[in-house]
């Protein structure tokens, strides 16, 4: 039996409780995806896959179902210490090729420095499929730029969830994912 997706949606969501699992079950229900059997996979996006809106991939589920993700996930019981959870995109123009999805899990760093790490992490990974020539020392933003030039143009993005540690020392769970769907 083959499955190969053809649908995807990004979701994100934090959860604080005094038990590390349930705080992972509530970021779960924030991300709407709490019903589902969760399957971690690697990260290929598929070619000719849609991506939907959130609210779209969460009304396609059903209770129960196993349900494939590329997830990030990150967790703290340290008051005020910032964690972090992101997912980066990176898919070819051309729909008929695959693309790359990245997970990035940190300490310390700003949502947008993590969104950015993720999005620069699956670029990356597609550029040099692709034979695009990358500078590893420059900026995301001007390798950003190089990406989007030529004939071997390609689109990226990425979603992020962040948070501090709950200031009473319950736990903190942040988790980024992409949720791949069959049609």
């Amino acid at each position: 039996m083959s499955f190969v997706p053809q649908a995807i949606f990004f979701t994100q969501g934090v959860g604080h409780h005094r038990n590390r699992l349930q705080s992972f079950e509530l970021a779960l229900r924030r991300a709407g995806i709490e019903t589902c059997n969760l399957v971690t996979v690697s990260s290929i996006f598929p070619p000719g896959c849609r991506i939907l809106s959130r609210e779209e991939g969460i009304r396609r589920l059903r209770p129960g179902q196993l349900t494939f993700v590329v997830m990030a996930r990150e967790s703290t019981q340290e008051p005020n210490r910032l964690v972090a959870a992101a997912i980066g995109l990176a898919r070819p123009r051309r729909r008929d090729q695959y693309g790359y999805i990245s997970e990035h899990h940190a300490f310390g760093q700003t949502r947008k420095k993590a969104a950015d790490f993720a999005e620069d992490l699956a670029a990356t990974m597609l550029a040099s499929t692709l034979g695009i020539e990358l500078n590893p020392d420059a900026a995301w933003d001007e390798r950003k730029q190089v990406y989007k030039v030529g004939a071997r143009q390609f689109e990226s993005r990425s979603i992020c969830q962040s948070a501090r540690g709950h200031k009473d020392g319950l736990w903190t769970t942040v988790i980024a994912c992409a949720v791949f769907l069959p049609e």
